[in-house]
């Protein structure tokens, strides 16, 4: 698994990792990807799309079934992974690196509300059962 520490965490799973230029990835969590299954679709936003958090910036569509992505924080898109559109198994095999979605660049401070990696992998757990 990889190192989580800097990472931010939505209660509907979504990550946020800050990048020096204030701008921020965004991506699916680990536990939101086992509970899906095998990614066979991704609807992202269009660069320069502006989100704002707890809004529907998207869907992820697997083997099992389709659940709407949501934007961790507000901003905009400035980038969209195409590499995990054209090939959306990454983000299974590895969604805190190369399955990340989105970039955005923020407008205003992330969210108080999204979790460390420590909070949220308990909240995870407690979600499963």
């Amino acid at each position: 698994m990889s190192e989580l520490t800097g990472y931010r965490f939505s209660k509907t799973h979504e990550w946020v990792r800050l990048q020096d230029d204030g701008e921020a990835l965004v991506g699916i969590t680990d536990h939101a990807q086992a509970q899906l299954g095998d990614v066979i679709f991704l609807e992202l936003p269009a660069v320069g799309a502006s989100l704002e958090a707890g809004s529907r910036l998207g869907a992820v569509e697997s083997v099992k079934a389709a659940s709407d992505l949501y934007s961790p924080l507000s901003g905009e898109v400035t980038a969209v992974n195409a590499a995990a559109a054209s090939a959306p198994e990454v983000v299974n095999q590895d969604p805190y690196e190369g399955g990340w979605l989105i970039r955005v660049r923020l407008s205003g401070e992330v969210p108080q509300e999204l979790m460390d990696s420590d909070a949220y992998e308990a909240y995870a757990e407690a979600d499963q059962h």
